[in-house]
């Protein structure tokens, strides 16, 4: 496999704390890749690295052999990574279908002269950009709630709304942060499914999650990260049982 994404040796702080400290690691392409740690290990903090929304205080990130350094994060999202976020953002005033065609906008090509005069060029953007919209709802299951307020949806619709919206404009990395937060035992279990179906299709996933039983289903490789450092790196089974992994999770030193 080659890697898709890279970070080198990078590292930010804010306010002179150091919250990443010269992290670096690969996520190949096809892969389902976990980044865990204890709650404020920098998790969060990596995903916004990568989408540009904080700035790298020092090293590289490289997706599909362009550096990220310094570009803004429309910009990030227009290479092809997309990303869903701990806390829901959603469009409350717009229908589940709507919330999703706002992601796929991001794969538009006319500009605001042929939206203005309804250019044949437009239209056909335009029923395009439906019918991809209408495919990822079917993918997560929310087709027959094309038509809905997306804040009729449950909570766990809701997860899966974002989710079809971050996958509308067919990325090429996908960033999940803590999609199983909230979820009750069924709808997790639907999720890890959803998941293996994406690996299915060739998408390249890049996880944050706490629930374990969600990592240890889906990820080929885990990355854990502790006070901003990472601390092992591997398959799932020998992460879950390195000692100094126990030590973090736990606070205890482990014999």
């Amino acid at each position: 496999m080659s890697s898709l994404l890279e970070l080198k040796a990078v590292s930010v702080s804010f306010g002179g704390l150091l919250a990443v400290s010269r992290l670096s690691f690969s996520v190949d392409k096809g892969q389902v890749y976990a980044l865990i740690g204890p709650n404020g290990a920098g998790k969060t903090t990596v995903f916004n690295l990568i989408t540009g929304i904080v700035p790298a205080g020092s090293g590289e990130i490289i997706f599909d052999g362009q550096s990220l350094n310094g570009l803004p994060p429309y910009r990030i999202a227009g290479l092809g990574i997309t990303r869903t976020f701990q806390n829901l953002q959603l469009f409350g005033n717009m229908t589940v279908l709507e919330n999703v065609m706002v992601g796929r906008h991001l794969r538009g090509r006319t500009g605001l002269l042929a939206a203005a005069l309804h250019l044949p060029a437009k239209r056909r953007e335009e029923e395009e950009m439906l019918q991809a919209a209408q495919r990822q709802l079917e993918l997560v299951g929310l087709e027959d709630r094309a038509d809905w307020p997306a804040t009729a949806l449950s909570f766990g619709e809701q997860r899966l709304l974002e989710l079809a919206r971050a996958l509308a404009p067919e990325p090429g990395l996908l960033l999940l942060d803590e999609p199983a937060a909230g979820l009750n035992a069924g709808e997790s279990r639907s999720l890890v499914e959803l998941i293996a179906r994406l690996k299915d299709r060739g998408i390249t996933v890049l996880l944050v999650e706490h629930d374990m039983e969600t990592v240890m289903s889906v990820a080929d490789r885990i990355l854990v990260l502790d006070f901003g450092v990472k601390i092992a790196e591997g398959p799932p089974a020998r992460v879950c049982s390195d000692p100094g992994v126990i030590s973090a999770y736990l606070g205890e030193e482990v014999d």
